[in-house]
C-alpha cells in the first residue's frame, strides 16, 4: 500500500514537474522576459528543495515517515495553486482594481479589424518621419511594479519544499523494509510512474498551449496570431490548477499509513543511530559515493538542459508549435523510458546483479546513448528566412549570420516610413518573411483576423501577385522529416538511458552503508540541486539568449521575450554543451570502475541471501570512515551484518 501511495505522489509530482517545464516559453512571453529570468523561475524549485532537503533526509528518518511525505504532497499542492494565481490578480493597467484577468496584449502593428480607411500599420509615405513610439510613463510605472511572474516564482519555490521529502524518505523506506533483492523492481515500478506522470503532464501541456491564454475574456477571431507564433500564449494557468488538486489528493493515503513495517524476510529491523557529523565524515571519506556524485553532477546538467529548452529549441529549429511539440515529445519519449525501466528491474531482479556488474552494464549503456545523441547534429534545419534579419532583400537568401538594424530598411521600403522593431510577421508569397507588413511595402489590406491578405507589396517581387499572410513561413516538408528523425532517435536515446538508470542508481545504494542510506541519498539529491537545478537553466537560458536575432518590446521601449533565435548558434549550444557535459562525466566513470575491482564483494551463492550485499571496505578506506559509535549500537551493527 505504500507503494501505491507512492507511486501516485510520484505521479503528481512528475505531472506538475514536466507541466512547469513545458509551460516556461509561454510563461516567458505572458510577463516578457528573456529566457535567463525563466530559467531562475525554473530553478527556484530546486531552491526550495534545498531549503530542506539535507535535515529532511537525515532526521526525516527519526519522524513519522509516510506523514511528512503527505505533508509535502500538500504543500506542493498550494505551490501549485500560487503559481496560477497572477492570471486572476492581473488587474487592467490604469489602476483599475478588478479581479478581471489582465489582457494579455501581444506585440503587433495590424489591428483586429481590416478594411479600414486608415491602414495606419501599412505602407504610406505620407505619414510622419517620427514613428518610434513615446512611452507613456503610466505604461512604464505599471510595467515596472507589476512583476507578476514574481507569484509564478514563490509558488514554484514553495512547490520545491513540498517536494523535498517524498522522494529520499520514499527511497529509505522502502530500503528498510523490502528485501534487497526486491528493490531494485519497487524502485522501478516508482520510476515508471515517475514516467507516467510526465507523459500526462505533457498532454495536458498540450492541451493548454492550444487555448488562448485569455479564452473566455476576449473575442479570439480578432486574435492576429496562432498557436505557431512566437507571441503566441497558452492557457498556462488551466494546468496548474488541476495539478495543485492532484496533488493535495495524492498526499491523503500518507496520513494512513504506519511509521514501520516489520522487514520482508525479518522478525526485526532494529535501527541504528550515530551523530549527523559522523555520517557526513563517512560518506565524504567514500570515494566511490563522491566520485558518483560528481558523475551525477554532470550527467544531469546535460540531461537538464536538454529537457528544459527542448520546446524552445524545436520550436525554433523545425517551426512547430509548443502544443504539437510538447505532445510528440510524450508520444516518443516516455513510452519508450517507462519500458525501459520496467525491463531492467526485472532483469536485474532475475539475474541478481552485484554491485560490480551493475556499475559496468550502467557505463555500457550510458556510453553507447551518448554516442547516439551526437548524431542529433544531423538533424538540422536553416534559419526561417526573414528579410533584413536572415536573408537579404534581393531575393537570393544570403543568410545574415547577426541583426544588423540598418539592414531592416531597403530601397523597397524605405518611403513607408516603417517601426523597424516592431515584431508582426507577414509571410510572403515570394517564400521570405517581413518583420512587418509596412516592411514588406504592403499598401492594402482584405479579411479580418487571421485571415487577413496583404496586397500590393513592394518588396516581395514574384511571380505571383506579390501579397502576403500573417505569420512567419512553414520551413517546408524536409524539415518536417528531421524532426521525425530527431523525435526518433530521442525515443532510442530514452530506452538506453532507463536501462542504464536503475543500475546506476544501484551502485548508488549499495556504496554506502544501511544506517547512512537516508542522509546518502539526500546529500546526494542536495548537490543535485545546488550544482545542477539551479545554475543549469539560468546560465544555459544566458546563453540562448546570445543567439537572439530580435527581442520582443516592452510597452516602455524595453526588451522583452526573444522572438527569434540564430539557429545555427543556438543548436551549438543546445546540443554541444550537453555533449560536452556528459563526455566529461566518463572519467569519473571509469575510476568507479577501477575502484570496484579493490572491493571484496560478497561470493554469490544459491541461497535467498542478496547479492546487493554491502561492499567491504579495504582496510585503508575503512579507517577513513571509521567513526566513535556507542558500544551498544557498534553491537548492534555487528549484529546486523551478521544476520
Amino acid at each position: 500500500m505504500f507503494l501505491l501511495a507512492l507511486t501516485m505522489a510520484y505521479l503528481a509530482k512528475s505531472i506538475s514537474n514536466i507541466y512547469m517545464v513545458s509551460m516556461l516559453t509561454q510563461i516567458e512571453r505572458q510577463f516578457n522576459i528573456p529566457t535567463y529570468v525563466a530559467g531562475f523561475i525554473n530553478g527556484s524549485f530546486e531552491i526550495g528543495n534545498l531549503l530542506l532537503i539535507i535535515f529532511v533526509s537525515y532526521f526525516g528518518s527519526k519522524l513519522h515517515r509516510p506523514i511528512m511525505i503527505g505533508t509535502g504532497c500538500v504543500v506542493m499542492g498550494l505551490g501549485c495553486f500560487l503559481i496560477s494565481l497572477p492570471h486572476f490578480l492581473m488587474g487592467r493597467l490604469h489602476g483599475e482594481c478588478s479581479l478581471y484577468p489582465h489582457r494579455y496584449e501581444y506585440e503587433k502593428m495590424t489591428l483586429p479589424s481590416s478594411n479600414l480607411s486608415s491602414n495606419s500599420f501599412l505602407c504610406s509615405g505620407n505619414r510622419s518621419q517620427n514613428l518610434t513610439p513615446t512611452p507613456d510613463p503610466e505604461d512604464c510605472e505599471t510595467e515596472i511594479k507589476s512583476l507578476m511572474w514574481i507569484y509564478v516564482l514563490v509558488g514554484n519555490l514553495i512547490r520545491g519544499i513540498g517536494e523535498t521529502p517524498i522522494m529520499p524518505l520514499g527511497i529509505s523506506y522502502i530500503e528498510d523494509f523490502a528485501k534487497p533483492e526486491n528493490s531494485p523492481l519497487y524502485i522501478g515500478i516508482l520510476e515508471a510512474g515517475n514516467m507516467v506522470g510526465p507523459f500526462i503532464g505533457l498532454l495536458l501541456a498540450s492541451f493548454s498551449a492550444n487555448i488562448y491564454v485569455d479564452t473566455g475574456s476576449v473575442n479570439t477571431d480578432d486574435l492576429t496570431i496562432t498557436p505557431t507564433d512566437t507571441r503566441w500564449v497558452g492557457a498556462w494557468w488551466v494546468g496548474f490548477l488541476i495539478c495543485a488538486g492532484m496533488n493535495v489528493l495524492t498526499g491523503i493515503p500518507f496520513f494512513f499509513v504506519p511509521n514501520t513495517l516489520p522487514k520482508e524476510g525479518l522478525e526485526d529491523n532494529a535501527d541504528v543511530t550515530t551523530n549527523f557529523l559522523p555520517f557526513m565524515k563517512s560518506l565524504f571519506c567514500n570515494r566511490i559515493y563522491v566520485l558518483f556524485v560528481l558523475v551525477s553532477v554532470l550527467q544531469i546538467s546535460s540531461y537538464a538542459t536538454t529537457f528544459v529548452f527542448t520546446p524552445k529549441y524545436l520550436e525554433q529549429q523545425f517551426g512547430k508549435s509548443t502544443a504539437e511539440i510538447v505532445f510528440l515529445m510524450g508520444i516518443y519519449n516516455l513510452p519508450a523510458v517507462c519500458i525501459g525501466y520496467l525491463i531492467v528491474g526485472l532483469v536485474m531482479k532475475k539475474l541478481k546483479f552485484t554491485v560490480k556488474k551493475a556499475a559496468y552494464v550502467a557505463f555500457c549503456l550510458s556510453l553507447t546513448e551518448w554516442l547516439l545523441f551526437l548524431l542529433n547534429f544531423m538533424w538540422t534545419c536553416d534559419n526561417f528566412p526573414v528579410a533584413g534579419l536572415t536573408t537579404s532583400y534581393d531575393h537570393k537568401r544570403i543568410q545574415q549570420p547577426l541583426y544588423v538594424e540598418n539592414k531592416i530598411l531597403a530601397n523597397c521600403n524605405t518611403r513607408c516610413n516603417c517601426l523597424t522593431n516592431t515584431w508582426d510577421p507577414v509571410c510572403g508569397d515570394n517564400g521570405i518573411a517581413y518583420m512587418s507588413a509596412c516592411l514588406a511595402g504592403c499598401e492594402k489590406s482584405v479579411g479580418t483576423g487571421i485571415n487577413m491578405v496583404f496586397q500590393n507589396c513592394s518588396c516581395i517581387q514574384s511571380s505571383g501577385n506579390s501579397t502576403a499572410v500573417l505569420g512567419l513561413c512553414y520551413k517546408g516538408p524536409d524539415c518536417t522529416h528531421k524532426l521525425q528523425y530527431f523525435l526518433i532517435l530521442a525515443s532510442i536515446c530514452s530506452f538506453i538511458y532507463a536501462l542504464a538508470a536503475i543500475p546506476g542508481y544501484t551502485v548508488l545504494l549499495r556504496c554506502i552503508k544501511s544506517e547512512e542510506k537516508s542522509l546518502g541519498v539526500g546529500l546526494h539529491t542536495f548537490f543535485i540541486k545546488i550544482f545542477v537545478g539551479i545554475p543549469t537553466p539560468i546560465y544555459f537560458g544566458a546563453l540562448t539568449d546570445r543567439t537572439c536575432l530580435h527581442w520582443g518590446n516592452q510597452k516602455c521601449g524595453n526588451p522583452g521575450a526573444c522572438r527569434m533565435y540564430e539557429i545555427n548558434n543556438f543548436r551549438n549550444i543546445f546540443l554541444g554543451l550537453p555533449a560536452a557535459l556528459r563526455g566529461s562525466s566518463f572519467l569519473p566513470a571509469i575510476c568507479i570502475l577501477i575502484l570496484l575491482r579493490k572491493f571484496q564483494l560478497p561470493e554469490e551463492t544459491d541461497t535467498s541471501e542478496t547479492e546487493f550485499a554491502e561492499m567491504k571496505l579495504t582496510e585503508k578506506e575503512s579507517e577513513c570512515m571509521d567513526v566513535q559509535r556507542s558500544p551498544e549500537s557498534e553491537n548492534d551493527r555487528e549484529l546486523k551484518t551478521r544476520l
